[in-house]
């Protein structure tokens, strides 16, 4: 079946010698993976290896068998070009970060429209602003709405978060917990919105405390879920 669409790509992994396999979110058929075979040898195709970086936004003609199997693609072109996310070292760190919570964090083959335009729009955002440092915090706490466990605030105002109830609590148990000026963090990400993010001064200690404890918190909820190897990198840029 001849599909046109829009893809995010999570990820491009070389395949022998000349071929990739590319793992995308697309907007008609949510996670599918592509073998693109001679994208690396082939000078005048209509697919260039540059198209394949981690986030980049398409519009791309496909075929899905939908039978589980590797899907391929006959055409591609950007649909939004990024001035600044693959040039700007910070930004470039974040995407590689990024990406790789994404391609472990999404499995679902099947059409989330909310979360293809939620993550659509936060990657232009990204793209078209300066002060970055919170992005990536705020932006895997709102992704988890779309991935079904967004925090529980009916009790926001308990004393500490609960990283397996998904829930705020003035009783810890033996559960993981945040408490303390991450807690007031987390609290204050949750109230706040994009153009918020950069009034929330935190020390580099502090975001990368929070970031760990928002990876954990993955781990805990996503089956399969692997920890990024980024995440060191994402940290040394930081720092």
């Amino acid at each position: 079946m001849s599909v046109t669409t829009k893809a995010i790509v999570l990820s491009a992994l070389k395949y022998g010698d000349t071929s990739l396999i590319v793992k995308a979110f697309t907007a008609s058929n949510g996670l599918k993976t592509y073998l693109l075979k001679g994208v690396l040898s082939s000078k005048k195709g209509k697919l260039k290896t540059a198209y394949f970086q981690p986030l980049t936004q398409l519009e791309i003609v496909a075929y899905h068998k939908n039978k589980g199997t590797l899907e391929s693609i006959r055409e591609a072109k950007v649909s939004y070009y990024y001035q600044t996310l693959h040039s700007n070292v910070v930004k470039n760190a974040m995407t590689l970060f990024l990406s790789e919570m994404l391609s472990n964090s999404i499995f679902e083959e099947e059409p989330n429209q909310g979360l293809f335009e939620f993550l659509e729009a936060s990657l232009q955002w990204l793209d078209s602003h300066s002060e970055i440092s919170n992005f990536h915090i705020y932006l895997l706490l709102r992704l988890t709405k779309y991935l079904g466990f967004y925090p529980d605030t009916a009790t926001i105002g308990a004393s500490y978060f609960d990283l397996v109830e998904g829930g705020f609590t003035d009783t810890p148990s033996l559960n993981p917990t945040l408490g303390g000026d991450n807690l007031n963090y987390f609290k204050t990400f949750l109230g706040t919105n994009f153009d918020g993010i950069d009034s929330i001064k935190m020390s580099k200690k502090n975001r990368q405390e929070l970031l760990r404890s928002l990876v954990h918190y993955y781990e805990l909820h996503l089956q399969g879920f692997r920890k990024p190897k980024s995440l060191a990198v994402l940290n040394e840029v930081f720092s």
